[in-house]
């Protein structure tokens, strides 16, 4: 085996080795399929719960061991959920500071259709620029300036 050969297949271990798990794993957002839905302190349901979650909440996963999901939500707090009470996500939470506006277009100049507060879920339906298109459990639809909301 030639040396050109021999590093052109240690580059590849390496990228499968290291790069291609990176990318595999880029953030994932997941949301909570239904209500009172336990967060524990360990991946088992042997460990304390720690929080209960709602449907639709969003979450970014850090890490999995087994059927189990390492998760955190809008104000860093961490812990595990069983894999099979999420879905991908398809939410997000206003995080604005108290309350946010939700607008009819993608403008601040557009007229304000409701207020938003702070930890509210929301569907998200599309994006324009920095705008988030999203829809209010009781059926209001409007935009929302995407760094007011999380993920």
């Amino acid at each position: 085996m030639n040396y050109k050969h021999c590093a052109h297949t240690i580059g590849i271990i390496l990228i499968v080795l290291f790069i291609i798990p990176v990318v595999a794993f880029a953030e994932q957002i997941v949301s909570v399929k239904k209500d009172n839905v336990n967060v524990r302190t360990g991946p088992g349901t042997d460990f304390p719960v720690y929080m209960e979650l709602f449907k639709g909440y969003p979450l970014k996963v850090l890490q999995k061991k087994g059927d189990w999901l390492q998760i955190s939500d809008f104000e860093n707090d961490k812990g595990w959920i069983y894999g099979k009470l999420v879905t991908p996500g398809s939410t997000v939470m206003a995080n604005g500071k108290k309350t946010i506006n939700m607008r009819t277009k993608a403008s601040t100049d557009a007229a304000i259709v409701a207020t938003v507060d702070r930890g509210v879920v929301l569907t998200k339906l599309s994006t324009q620029g920095k705008w988030t298109k999203v829809k209010h459990s009781q059926g209001t639809i409007g935009w929302i300036y995407s760094s007011l909301l999380w993920p």
